[in-house]
């Protein structure tokens, strides 16, 4: 089996990860797309075309295959409830390293206890983009920005993020880069998925929820290692475009899966580990569990 140490393999190239894989191509890497059979046949044919006005429009003929290249160097960019079957994926490849994109927390020990010895590293990304066809991107936000935790500084996949042209900044340890965004993802999600409404309005709709939310959010961020307060996350929240709607969001509402459980059930099960309750997540994530298997939208 031939070893592909140099190769980079990104594993799901949808919205996040066509954008990373088009953006490393046109920098030269030596990169490939890993995808559902249909997904690799379609960008074997026509590329990914990205649409951006941060980097441009161009389209990348990003070579595309259903398994990891032995060896490879992995960018694991897919929903997290595709864990399990990027993880079968991925196991078998051997990889070098993994660079985890995917929102939650909960997700790593999984891929630690499938992958042993393998060097897996969480980070975050701060971007806005979605797929207007399986292989356009539309790249919406003037930014793409990964965190790393410090000890992740010299990869070798960051630096070839970074040489294409990606905004990479190494810090802090890995749970306070995962909690740097997930304080903010979380409420932000849970609000604009359980009203269906942009966050702007979804924050105004009920201010006793909104305050329960975001109060139970800092409690258990500050519990497990990254001190928070309401007015940090609100601020925050606040300053978002008023009219901003989150994935979780779009994906309930048209009807696909969810990481509801990735977001509203991590924030649940670290409370209870740290002795805290979250009855505004609790109330959110149960009846948002409820319109999801129902097929109702709220409005």
């Amino acid at each position: 089996m031939t070893d592909e140490r140099g190769r980079i393999a990104v594993v799901g190239p949808g919205a996040v990860g066509g954008l990373i894989a088009a953006l490393l191509h046109r920098a030269d890497e030596d990169v490939v797309a890993v995808a559902r059979p249909d997904a690799a046949k379609a960008i074997n044919s026509d590329g990914l075309t990205i649409r951006s006005g941060q980097y441009g429009n161009w389209t990348a003929p990003v070579p595309a295959q259903e398994t990891v290249p032995h060896g490879a160097r992995v960018i694991l960019a897919t929903k997290a409830f595709a864990l399990s079957d990027s993880i079968a994926r991925i196991r078998t490849s051997a990889p070098a390293e993994i660079i985890s994109l995917l929102n939650g927390l909960d997700h790593l020990a999984d891929l630690r206890e499938s992958c042993p010895g393998t060097s897996i590293t969480g980070a975050a990304i701060t971007v806005e983009a979605a797929r207007s066809s399986p292989t356009v991107v539309e790249h919406r936000s003037p930014f793409l920005r990964i965190a790393v935790p410090e000890e992740s500084s010299d990869s070798l996949t960051v630096e070839a993020l970074r040489r294409a042209g990606i905004t990479v900044a190494a810090r802090d340890s890995e749970n306070v880069v995962l909690w740097n965004k997930f304080r903010f993802l979380a409420p932000l999600a849970l609000l604009t998925s359980y009203w269906n409404l942009p966050i702007g309005a979804a924050l105004a709709r009920d201010e006793d929820l909104t305050t329960g939310l975001l109060t139970e959010v800092s409690a258990v961020a500050t519990a497990d290692g990254l001190p928070t307060t309401v007015p940090t996350v609100a601020e925050a929240l606040r300053g978002l475009p008023p009219g901003m709607r989150s994935s979780l969001q779009l994906d309930m509402a048209a009807g696909k899966p969810s990481e509801l459980d990735a977001i509203g059930g991590t924030l649940m099960r670290r409370g209870q580990k740290h002795g805290l309750f979250t009855p505004a997540v609790a109330r959110m994530v149960d009846e948002l569990r409820t319109t999801e298997s129902l097929g109702n939208r709220r409005s």
